[in-house]
């Protein structure tokens, strides 16, 4: 099949290398030019493992192509999927300005009958907003369908190559056919491609992180009543997880939830009952809850320390919202780093992928100094705090660390070090949800 898409940011290129890989023509469209150039020279400028792979494979093989050109891509497809950017608006909201602009730009280059496809995350509606702008512009037959994304930083191309289901949003049965010819190879082991209504697949995505991240926030909040009531919350996580109506996933309690997608998808969809007169109250606790967890490493920093922070030094291993990505969106480390700095305090701070990204968003601060490695940001720091559970943060070398550190302390934002093993060594050490040792 041929296919566009408009947009290579984190959805569009990993959808159109994967939808390459499977032996579709795909053309890849973005304004900019420097991107473009970068990724026809096969540099990928997202980390994402296994992307360069999947997109240098598929470009030498010619099934993928990059280009600025709308027009190129518009006249040589069948499908057409919008995957550009729909920052959040200071009132919560999904601005479509991005969205509607190739909604013209499609409207004016189509050639002939297309199916036009929003993967960007958008709100209830946008699809008929879309039909509309290009419709208003063409003669030509255009369907305008809802396939939202459910790929996990970290794992996308994994989740895209083997999801575990395909949404897909239509208004009529051609253009349910069309998606269901592309998406077959994609589950061959019958995983559901469900069909439904625009509208219903639009409110899927939001409902869907709306969930994942009350669970975050439920977790953070025991993990609290924990700590009071001197319980362990691993130990609760475990009791209730193992209820197969509960079930494991995202019950683990940390230091908050960041990234493209739960701090985003949360406020549009409170935004999207506010407009439409319905008071949601699970998700507006959430975001709350979120947004205290955020600061509780620094309260137990300064509980410890003292609210005055002036000459002491941290150290910060992880800077990126989760592991196995460069994205600090909405990271609990910025908030955490912040709070430390406005105490009077300095950070050294180190992450295996995020630092640039990280110095791009934090922006110039001389209370802040990135390391080449995370033994590098102990020396004659105060203590460790661990914002971001990389693997290589988990098992580190005891000995070392308390050698470099001034004091033996950790303050463990996502319990992944072994309390056995920090008592044994006699660190002071603080988690989520745990009684503190030493």
């Amino acid at each position: 099949m041929k296919v566009a898409v408009i947009g290579t940011g984190y959805v569009g290129l990993v959808a159109g290398a994967c939808f390459a890989e499977h032996g579709n023509e795909v053309i890849c469209v973005d304004i900019n030019p420097e991107r473009i150039s970068q990724l026809n020279e096969g540099e990928v400028p997202i980390y994402e493992p296994g992307l360069p792979e999947i997109v240098n494979r598929n470009r030498k093989q010619e099934r993928l192509i990059f280009t600025t050109s709308t027009k190129e891509a518009v006249e040589r497809s069948e499908v057409i999927f919008i995957a550009v950017g729909t920052p959040q608006d200071e009132d919560g909201s999904a601005d479509l300005t991005h969205v509607l602009a190739v909604a013209r730009d499609i409207g004016t280059y189509m050639n002939g009958p297309k199916v036009v496809v929003d993967k960007s995350t958008v709100p209830v509606g946008t699809g008929a907003r879309v039909l509309e702008v290009i419709k208003s512009i063409t003669s030509h037959p255009v369907e305008v369908v809802s396939n939202p994304e459910f790929l996990k930083e970290g794992a996308a191309v994994e989740d895209f190559l083997k999801p575990d289901r395909v949404v897909i949003g239509v208004a009529s049965t051609a253009a349910e056919e069309v998606m269901k010819e592309l998406y077959a190879p994609f589950v061959r082991t019958n995983n559901p491609i469900l069909v439904m209504d625009v509208v219903s697949a639009e409110l899927t995505k939001y409902a869907a992180n709306a969930m994942l991240a009350a669970r975050v926030s439920f977790m953070n909040e025991m993990a609290r009543l924990c700590e009071a009531v001197g319980a362990d919350v691993n130990h609760v996580r475990v009791g209730i997880g193992t209820d197969s109506r509960i079930g494991m996933s995202f019950l683990f309690s940390g230091i908050g939830y960041g990234g493209s997608c739960f701090p985003k998808d949360v406020q549009a969809l409170i935004r999207t009952a506010h407009d439409h007169g319905v008071d949601i109250r699970i998700p507006v606790a959430t975001e709350e809850v979120n947004r205290i967890q955020k600061k509780v490493i620094a309260g137990k920093v300064v509980k410890r320390f003292g609210p005055d922070l002036a000459g002491r030094r941290f150290a910060v291993w992880g800077l990126a919202f989760k592991p196995r990505t460069d994205d600090v969106r909405e990271a609990p480390a910025l908030t955490i780093i912040k709070e430390l700095i406005d105490a009077g305090a300095h950070v050294a701070a180190y992450d295996p992928e995020a630092m640039e990204t990280f110095k791009r968003t934090f922006g110039e601060n001389s209370g802040v100094s990135y390391v080449a490695n995370n033994y590098d940001a102990l020396a004659g720091a105060d203590a460790l705090l661990i914002c971001t559970e990389w693997s290589e943060f988990r098992n580190p070398d005891y000995a070392r660390v308390k050698f470099l550190l001034r004091n033996p302390i950790i303050f463990d934002g996502r319990n992944i070090l072994s309390r056995t093993e920090l008592k044994k060594r006699n660190f002071e050490y603080y988690s989520i949800g745990r009684a503190a040792i030493g």
